[in-house]
């Protein structure tokens, strides 16, 4: 099925966020849609989909003229999206999920589940999924639930289907995972629009790329482009794709981690007798494939864990058994990797989100416990402007901002406070290149101030880039702590449990 988009418009009061957008995809084509946060990517697809209606313009499939009033006519009329959070019931199973909104029933009025199972089972042994339709949604991990949305989009017939940044909460074998299953679509006949800021994934997979800037269309590329050309369509000018840092100058160690070990509540080891340190001036990054236990060890360290053996000082003090807000309150700065669920309130402004974690008598905001909104709106207007978090205004609830401007909002949040520690899981997920520059900048800025700085990453080319050591995190337990220039390919062997003979310790 060939989709055509004409002149597509959406306006948000004075905003446009698609200025008359033209867009062709042919059927058995992956056409990737490129651009910064905020650029109009998701807003054009939502319009597609029949979430958004467009003040001007038309939808066309093989020639013929759509009129979508909700997603519901999207979906008869043959288009799947796979968003970049996904639309999932954590406590239905994986059948009940597929079938939901398109139930069918058998005798006497029973919902066919038997038939939904016998679906996924069909689809997911054509891709080569390995998806349980029993399981239960909240048991899967994140790669898998992809699946499941894929599989939902699939069994309602469709022949358009649309990736939202579907690589933002990934690790990088599941991307490429999910590389091979966009490829195996393709060759099925399935038009793709795969959105993405990801220059690597683009070059990858796509046939063609069109690049949209603040709304409108500025450019169409081949694959063969290189990540530099890219770059500049996408930001409109020339961005620096590598990191540029001078050798740490590292102190001496400022937080310190001896014999770490957290215990779920069934008393198995998360984190398995872990022991680092930091140096005041230099970035340990943490580098290890998603789920060997880097979240529950940031989350000791915040106090967010009730089952914690060992130490954790920071300046000579034991931050364990601290209740949150103090360790906030030692000059921790915490960037959560789940940035809707822990980094943000979704239903307060940019400007209350900027303003949590702050002590209650901290000045200048607070004064005889009274917020003082002038201090709190310059403020706010100040870090929109300096992080360049596209928005309206800064009343703009939280929620309705793009993932990547969430994620600017909790950067500008706590790079603002002052920091004896700086805590970042997964900083850049979910960014375009121009952010990713700047976002790294802060932090290299960050250590040679001589804060000691985690990185927590999965993507490698971020730890190789950031890191003056980089501590390999499997099972729990740490493999080992190398040098920052440690080859990629022995970080890969590290990160599958293996210690390579003659790869030293950084410690």
């Amino acid at each position: 099925m060939q989709l055509e988009l004409r002149g597509i418009t959406k306006r948000f009061g004075s905003l446009v966020a698609n200025d008359h957008i033209d867009l062709t995809v042919e059927p058995g084509e992956i056409h990737c849609l490129l651009g910064e946060n905020g650029a109009g990517k998701s807003t054009l697809m939502n319009v597609l989909y029949g979430l958004y209606q467009a003040d001007e313009g038309e939808i066309l499939l093989d020639g013929q003229v759509q009129r979508f009033a909700g997603p519901g006519d999207a979906m008869e009329a043959g288009i799947g999206m796979v968003h970049q959070h996904f639309m999932l019931i954590p406590v239905f199973t994986v059948a009940e999920n597929v079938m939901l909104g398109h139930e069918s029933t058998g005798f006497a009025g029973k919902l066919d589940v038997a038939g939904a199972r016998a679906k996924v089972r069909e689809i997911s042994d054509r891709f080569g999924f390995h998806v349980d339709p029993d399981a239960l949604v909240g048991d899967l991990p994140v790669g898998v639930q992809q699946r499941v949305e894929i599989i939902k989009a699939l069994s309602r017939d469709a022949k358009v289907l649309v990736f939202d940044e579907p690589t933002a909460v990934l690790t990088p074998q599941e991307t490429d995972e999910l590389m091979g299953i966009m490829r195996q679509l393709k060759e099925s006949g399935t038009a793709i629009v795969f959105i993405t800021h990801k220059l690597r994934e683009v070059r990858e997979v796509a046939d063609r790329i069109t690049v949209i800037r603040l709304g409108k269309v500025v450019g169409e590329a081949q694959p063969t482009a290189t990540n530099a050309e890219l770059a500049s369509l996408m930001v409109g000018r020339s961005v620096e794709l590598t990191v540029q840092k001078e050798p740490a100058t590292p102190g001496a160690p400022a937080f310190v981690v001896q014999n770490l070990t957290v215990l779920d509540a069934r008393g198995q080891k998360l984190v398995d007798d872990v022991s680092f340190d930091v140096k005041a001036g230099e970035i340990l990054a943490i580098a290890g494939v998603q789920g060997n236990g880097q979240t529950e060890l940031t989350e000791a360290i915040l106090g967010l864990q009730p089952h914690v053996t060992g130490q954790i000082r920071l300046d000579g003090r034991d931050l364990r058994g601290l209740a949150v807000r103090k360790v906030l309150g030692a000059g921790v700065g915490f960037v959560p990797e789940d940035r809707k669920e822990d980094g943000l309130v979704a239903e307060f402004t940019i400007a209350e989100n900027l303003m949590l974690d702050r002590t209650a008598g901290e000045t200048p905001f607070v004064k005889s416990g009274n917020l003082q909104l002038r201090h709190l709106t310059e403020f706010a207007k100040e870090k929109v402007r300096e992080f360049d978090i596209r928005t309206q205004s800064i009343e703009t609830h939280a929620g309705r901002l793009s993932g990547g401007n969430q994620q600017k909002v909790v950067l500008a949040r706590e790079l603002s406070r002052k920091l004896r520690l700086f805590v970042a899981a997964q900083p850049t997920r979910g960014l375009d290149v121009g952010s990713i520059e700047f976002v790294h900048t802060r932090i290299v800025e960050t250590r040679d101030a001589g804060i000691p700085v985690i990185v927590v990453s999965t993507e490698l080319d971020e730890v190789v880039a950031l890191a003056d050591r980089i501590a390999v995190m499997y099972r729990g337990g740490i493999v080992g702590i190398v040098p920052g220039d440690t080859p990629r390919d022995v970080l890969g062997l590290m990160m599958a449990g293996e210690h390579p003979a003659g790869v030293g310790s950084a410690a």
